[in-house]
């Protein structure tokens, strides 16, 4: 593939002070500070509704800020309109030229701009989507996802020093958007822009993303690499929307470097740097661990668990094969049902729906949240993707 000349590691860095947004008595995004730095690409995650479009849109200069400044490159351009901010956007239903072919949809921005010599720079850019040899074509005979790199060229042909991605990829289907997810990422490495990409698909924001700003009702609930935020999730809401969590209550018994914790009859132990709670003794946490870090023994193999681990025992409830794992369900008495994934590598004929059986993880893989939290928050979030 022919390598374009875009300039590398040309992306501007966008800082946010204190910028807010309400609609009257509705606060869409409450006073926040955000960084995202030069070259990167960042996302906003979070479900419908809680303010990342809206942020997006406040450093397109789309929507006008009710508060605070917004900063690219250093400059302040809260008062600038979109087209005199070195920002362009790509929207989910990427808005294409129908009349226009490939290759004049790629080459308007430098039309308006009254730039004469397109050519040089349009077959560059489309040889970086790898669109080349479908410039003459109309949007309408292209794929949804060769349609999307067409967008994705005509705003980056103008070379803007962010891109602003907005659900880019929410029209796809479920191959063709994981193709384009590493597609978007390989670009955004080749060309040196930042990009800031708004997303309600965890998949999709850990897949491509630097750093990750997960929202929740106008606010950044966590803001990290995509493997800190799973392995080390916050606030229960983060740690629900990040996929699927454990989340068990219970007491610290014994504080220290490491937590010696009480949950119904059993004691599970938990790293103390792992705990975001307060950890004395007598408070409740929640103890938390992901369903791939737990380990299933047949009750007659307990005796084979490795020392030191915590452990839990239970009865199988439910048991689903989805090809790559099992995904079982686990009733524990008095703590409820826990989720397991475990890999098909040397299936137990055993561990079937009524089996006893016992869970082991390794204390390590544990997390701790602060047990006042709102519990609900999986379930609301349940709520809002309905």
């Amino acid at each position: 593939m022919t390598k374009t000349a875009t300039p590398q590691s040309s992306g501007g860095d966008v800082r946010l002070h204190g910028i807010s947004k309400t609609y009257g008595s509705f606060t869409a995004v409450h006073p926040l500070d955000l960084t995202v730095p030069a070259g990167s690409f960042f996302a906003l995650l979070g479900a419908s509704g809680c303010g990342k479009t809206t942020t997006l849109r406040m450093i397109a200069g789309l929507e006008e800020p009710t508060t605070g400044t917004v900063e690219l490159s250093g400059q302040d351009v809260t008062a600038l309109p979109p087209y005199k901010r070195q920002v362009n956007t790509v929207f989910q239903n990427y808005a294409l030229f129908p009349h226009l072919d490939i290759y004049e949809n790629v080459a308007f921005g430098l039309r308006r701009r009254g730039v004469k010599s397109v050519k040089k720079q349009v077959e560059e850019m489309l040889d970086l989507v790898q669109l080349g040899p479908m410039a003459r074509r109309k949007p309408q005979q292209l794929s949804g996802g060769q349609q999307q790199r067409v967008a994705v060229a005509r705003a980056l042909i103008n070379h803007p020093q962010v891109l602003l991605l907005d659900e880019p990829l929410g029209a796809l289907d479920l191959k063709l958007r994981r193709q384009m997810q590493l597609e978007l990422k390989r670009i955004q490495t080749e060309v040196g822009i930042t990009f800031v990409h708004v997303t309600h698909d965890q998949e999709e924001a850990m897949t491509m993303a630097d750093t990750v700003a997960v929202m929740n009702g106008g606010r950044v609930e966590q803001l990290g690499a995509p493997a800190d935020l799973y392995e080390n999730p916050g606030t229960t809401f983060v740690a629900n929307f990040l996929g699927t969590s454990n989340l068990i209550e219970a007491e610290v018994v014994e504080a220290g470097e490491e937590l010696l914790l009480k949950a119904g009859d059993a004691k599970l132990r938990l790293p103390a740097a792992r705990c975001s709670a307060s950890a004395r003794t007598g408070e409740k946490v929640l103890a938390g661990v992901r369903p791939e870090k737990v380990a299933l023994k047949h009750g007659d193999d307990a005796g084979s668990i490795t020392e030191g681990h915590n452990r839990l025992p239970g009865r199988i409830k439910d048991a689903s094969f989805i090809g790559v794992s099992t995904q079982y369900v686990v009733e524990v008495p008095g703590l409820g049902e826990l989720a397991v994934y475990e890999q098909n590598i040397e299936r137990d004929g055993r561990l079937v729906p009524g089996a006893e059986i016992v869970l082991h993880w390794s204390p390590a893989h544990t997390f701790g949240l602060d047990a006042a939290q709102d519990i609900q928050a999986g379930a609301d979030l349940d709520e809002e993707a309905a």
